[in-house]
């Protein structure tokens, strides 16, 4: 008993001492918003077809589509044509914002509102990797995202720098930016509370959220004790953790529903359904490369059953770790072929940042290294030393987010 009770015991702290996977968020979070990013700039000059109140899916029928799946969209709240385009900047403008990894606790809640809001005004736009950009911006919004990679990891570390040269004499007191962009939201929130805009489900998550950054931020600031501070961070682990695992269920229950219902098509089962695509016009961006792969039997039948059995495979590779890392490389690779071949980039970018939540920590601080190396070399310390500023050695960076600093990752 004594055994199990200690065995209990490990798990919940590992759970709640820290946020698992930090390399692995930051990579999901500047996946998927460079994803959604790049398609939004790509379709700009389409946006009226797709998601504008003169589309083609007019807007009395996205109301009643609304009406009946109550789906959540602001877009659907005026059809003004200055609202459509206050939407889509603001989808934008949060997707960047997210990539840099600037207040990304707010700026996750944004780009889940800003996917949610044209994906559901206009259902029948875009491919399966809608679906899962769809999903994983929810699942965002309840990670730490921010705590490497990100302007907020920076920001950390130096307030952690400055309270350590007694620069800063009080936790969270320079964070005026991040309390002027809470109030503001409120505001926002409350307008939309008034004119009846919100479901009750809707306005609990948006209050909730909106609340817990009030006492994140008050806790820090006017906390005198460190007890209520770790009570947060715990209870923060503890839901970051629960999403992280919830976004690799995802990823695995894809692939296993994928490979189980291509089991079941009686064209993967003779090794012939790749063959067909390759030939329709819509996924055909390079003519002669589609026929040169569809001339060759045994290539096409070889991809067709490898697809399957990589995707029926896969979820039962976690327990091996090296065997995983190789579906994984395949996985990746296929998806870009099919960026390539089938051309389909936000489909394949989609699901290769989902795959990336496998990744392991050594290659993504590998890959970090090479990042920071390749910037150094494009911008040199030197060049960007202020005046009256010391030289300082080249930093580690570390994987956590700073526990005072207020609204931040």
């Amino acid at each position: 008993m004594n055994r199990i009770a200690v065995s209990i015991s490990r798990g919940i702290a590992r759970v709640t001492d820290a946020a698992l996977g930090p390399y692995q968020t930051a990579v999901i979070r500047i996946g998927f918003a460079a994803t959604w990013l790049l398609f939004l700039l790509r379709e700009f000059p389409h946006r009226q077809e797709m998601y504008g109140p003169d589309g083609p899916w007019k807007w009395d029928l996205a109301q009643r589509l609304v009406a009946d799946n109550h789906a959540f969209t602001i877009l659907m709240w005026s059809d003004s044509q200055v609202w459509f385009e206050t939407v889509y900047a603001l989808a934008v403008l949060s997707a960047l914002l997210l990539l840099v990894g600037w207040r990304t606790r707010t700026m996750s809640v944004l780009f889940m509102v800003g996917v949610l809001s044209l994906q559901n005004r206009s259902i029948f736009m875009g491919d399966g990797g809608d679906n899962v950009i769809h999903l994983m911006a929810i699942y965002l919004v309840f990670t730490r995202c921010g705590q490497v990679w990100s302007l907020d990891a920076r920001r950390a570390r130096l307030t952690r720098e400055a309270r350590a040269r007694g620069d800063l004499p009080r936790a969270g007191a320079q964070d005026r930016v991040g309390l002027v962009l809470w109030a503001a939201l409120g505001l926002l929130l409350a307008a939309a509370t008034g004119a009846g805009r919100l479901s009750p489900g809707w306005l609990a998550i948006f209050w909730g959220l909106w609340a817990v950054q009030a006492l994140w931020w008050a806790v820090g600031r006017l906390g005198r004790t460190a007890e209520p501070r770790i009570l947060l961070d715990v209870i923060a682990n503890a839901v970051h953790n629960a999403a992280l695992l919830v976004i690799m269920a995802e990823a695995c229950l894809i692939y296993a529903t994928a490979g189980w219902y291509k089991i079941q098509g009686s064209r993967w089962q003779d090794g012939t359904a790749v063959y067909y695509p390759l030939h329709l016009d819509y996924f055909s961006p390079w003519p002669a490369l589609s026929d040169l792969l569809a001339s060759h039997g045994t290539i096409v039948m070889l991809v067709t059953y490898g697809t399957v059995a990589v995707q029926v495979a896969f979820p039962f590779t976690l327990i091996n770790r090296r065997v995983k890392n190789v579906l994984l490389a395949a996985m990746m690779t296929e998806h870009a072929v099919i960026a390539v071949v089938l051309g389909l980039p936000f489909f394949s970018l989609a699901m290769i940042a989902a795959d990336a939540v496998f990744l392991p920590t050594s290659f993504l601080r590998r890959l970090g290294g090479w990042a920071a190396r390749a910037r150094g070399r494009l911008f040199p310390p030197g060049a960007r030393k202020l005046p009256g500023q010391r030289a300082q050695g080249p930093r580690t960076p570390e994987p956590a987010e700073d526990p005072h600093v207020g609204f931040t990752a």
